[in-house]
């Protein structure tokens, strides 16, 4: 692939940047996604986490399981103020 495909639709993050930021010393998918937000988006990592995977143990020579793929962490929506005061208007 070349540099310029974009791997995380949702946060519009290249290839070309997550290369950078594995030569930056990103050794973990956490590691790639704190510097590049890959995996931040909507889907949470569902369509590009693997990529990112693989390019960290291409770039670095790494096991997947090395490369520790992100933690699983619960759904959330964004939810406005007025919700949350309802509670304490009753």
């Amino acid at each position: 692939m070349k540099d310029d495909v974009i791997v995380c639709r949702c946060e519009e993050v290249t290839l070309g940047e997550i290369k950078e930021a594995i030569e930056a010393g990103a050794r973990t998918v956490t590691d790639v996604k704190r510097r590049t937000r890959a995996g931040m988006g909507l889907c949470q990592g569902k369509s590009c986490e693997i990529i990112v995977q693989r390019q960290l143990c291409k770039q670095l020579g790494l096991s997947s399981e090395e490369a520790h793929p992100a933690r699983d962490r619960a759904p959330v929506r964004p939810i406005s103020f007025g919700v949350l005061g309802d509670e304490y208007n009753d």
